[in-house]
């Protein structure tokens, strides 16, 4: 298949698709070998919860308001509302109850949903890593174009831009690697990631994958969505936490990917963010995830790299896609960060539906 986005000025284009930076191997090989190990070890091995996993009801009344707090809530998975110098994000939206091109198999939610698309603030902007049904989920997005006082725009990586319109979305943005778009307050870079795409047998490569680097920008005076009045009226919920507050403010959304050099360039050209919205899940076998996911303590190492100051793990206790138990991400998580010297409260292991507030 010809790559119609092909620019033989960039190195990670190929005229049959894509490729990452940094490595030359293709992702996904052996896949069947990984599979007849699952099956024969009886992998994965339910976690020590017995997927009592704690959840968390959101302030649905604050989160609805607030248009001047900074805040991260982990609604599951890969999916985070971030809400920035008034603005609504939403972070590879996935509301169904199986990531999986049919809705009878496939990897199955372990922990309900905290809230549903219906109960979300009015969504601004959705960011997509890339197309893995855990990532792109087709009725989440179509009920997101569809939500009450008009569609959010969507950002998503070169190639996505045309299957959204085949299922009638409009309002989207693609972008490359290291390009930038602006939305009222907000700058987003599109930066590189270390993985892969398909939602086929056939489209491997065929799209971008990567992250988000969002920053504020100065908002005007009558700017904006900020509502002052409403925000101090509405008090701050038992289960948010709060941190310092910091303007400007920068997040990083990792999307998926698996450790390269490649945040160390976005570190070179962005210095620093307030907040890191990394992967720390779906990591074994390392044989076979090595390439294509980062586990905990390469999290840590991507936390280092990008001169991070607060993280928040993702990408893991929602779904059961790997081989790890899935109650084991956080617990070596805190095993690295102690063996890197890090304090717990720099990255933050949050309950679904938990809210961080800055």
């Amino acid at each position: 298949m010809t790559n119609p986005y092909y620019d033989p000025q960039k190195p990670h284009h190929t005229k049959d698709g894509f490729k990452n930076n940094y490595l030359t191997e293709s992702i996904g090989g052996a896949f069947l070998r990984w599979q007849y190990e699952r099956i024969t070890q009886g992998l994965p091995k339910p976690p020590e919860n017995h997927y009592a996993f704690p959840t968390v009801r959101p302030d649905l009344d604050w989160l609805r308001h607030n248009r001047t707090q900074t805040s991260a809530t982990w609604i599951g998975h890969a999916t985070v509302l971030m809400q920035v110098n008034g603005v609504n994000l939403l972070t590879d939206p996935v509301f169904s109850n199986r990531v999986s091109p049919v809705s009878f198999a496939g990897p199955a939610r372990k922990v309900p949903l905290p809230m549903t698309i219906t109960e979300l603030p009015h969504i601004d902007v959705v960011l997509i890593s890339h197309n893995h049904y855990d990532h792109l989920d087709k009725d989440s997005v179509l009920q997101l174009n569809r939500q009450p006082g008009g569609a959010p725009l969507f950002l998503v990586p070169l190639g996505i831009k045309p299957w959204m319109a085949d299922i009638g979305i409009d309002n989207v943005r693609e972008l490359d690697w290291w390009q930038q778009t602006t939305v009222p307050g907000l700058t987003l870079d599109f930066v590189p990631a270390q993985h892969w795409s398909s939602r086929t047998l056939t489209d491997r490569y065929q799209t971008l994958w990567g992250g988000w680097m969002v920053r504020t920008t100065p908002l005007s005076a009558d700017g904006a969505r900020v509502n002052a009045e409403v925000s101090a009226s509405v008090s701050t919920p038992a289960n948010v936490k709060v941190t310092g507050q910091k303007k400007p403010f920068s997040f990083f959304f990792a999307g998926d990917t698996g450790y390269s050099k490649d945040f160390a360039d976005i570190q070179r050209r962005f210095d620093s963010v307030d907040l890191a919205l990394l992967p720390i899940g779906a990591y074994a076998p390392r044989w076979f995830m090595r390439n294509q996911h980062i586990d905990p303590a390469e999290a840590v190492r991507v936390f280092q790299d990008l001169h991070a100051r607060h993280a928040i793990a993702i990408h893991w206790g929602t779904f059961e896609l790997t081989d790890e138990p899935l109650d084991a991400p956080p617990k070596a998580l805190a095993r690295a960060l102690s063996d890197a010297g890090i304090a717990a409260e720099h990255f933050s292991v949050l309950d679904h539906g938990a809210t961080l507030r800055f």
